[in-house]
């Protein structure tokens, strides 16, 4: 096994809820990891367990959020760990902010859209939440009552309903390699 590189990486994926972005990032981490590279996910929803208990769903709660995700995964990258995030992230100025400080930093970012049509992502309802909006449980819904800002030019693309996550970690994994991070 060769040395990994200790030069770091942020790889953001972000996405429509249920659109395979954690089990994207899991596992993108295992196969990295099984290469020999350090590795840390920085989940979205675990990160508002914790990083972000106490705060809502307000648009300044969410940019909120993505900033000191931001800033995690940019530390964490600066200093040689590649870091997977998936997190949605309904923004496009609150992710650009979060490539701003990369550059800053001299930190490499990478964007992937996780792009995902909202029909599948329904149905796949991996939390209930769609279920949840279609009875009126749930309002503020990331792409039915609340707005997703789609990356208008990602580093990837990968549409999770056209092929297996082998084959999204793959597209992820080339990118990653093609700008010299592996």
């Amino acid at each position: 096994m060769r040395t990994p590189p200790t030069q770091g990486a942020t790889v953001w994926l972000t996405g429509l809820p249920s659109s395979g972005k954690t089990t994207l990032a899991q596992a993108l981490a295992s196969r990295l990891t099984r290469e020999g590279h350090r590795v840390e996910v920085l989940d979205g929803d675990e990160i508002r367990t914790f990083l972000s208990a106490g705060l809502g769903f307000t648009r300044e709660d969410r940019d909120t959020n993505v900033q000191r995700i931001g800033l995690v995964a940019e530390v964490l990258a600066r200093n040689g760990i590649l870091v997977l995030v998936p997190v949605i992230a309904p923004y496009a100025d609150s992710r650009e902010a979060v490539r701003k400080r990369h550059e800053a930093s001299g930190t490499p970012y990478l964007e992937v859209h996780v792009a995902t049509p909202l029909q599948v992502c329904a149905v796949r309802d991996v939390k209930g939440l769609y279920a949840q909006a279609r009875a009126g449980r749930l309002s503020g819904l990331t792409g039915i009552d609340d707005p997703y800002e789609p990356p208008q030019s990602p580093d990837a693309k990968v549409e999770t309903q056209l092929q297996s996550v082998t084959e999204s970690v793959d597209v992820v994994h080339a990118l990653m390699a093609d700008r010299g991070l592996l």
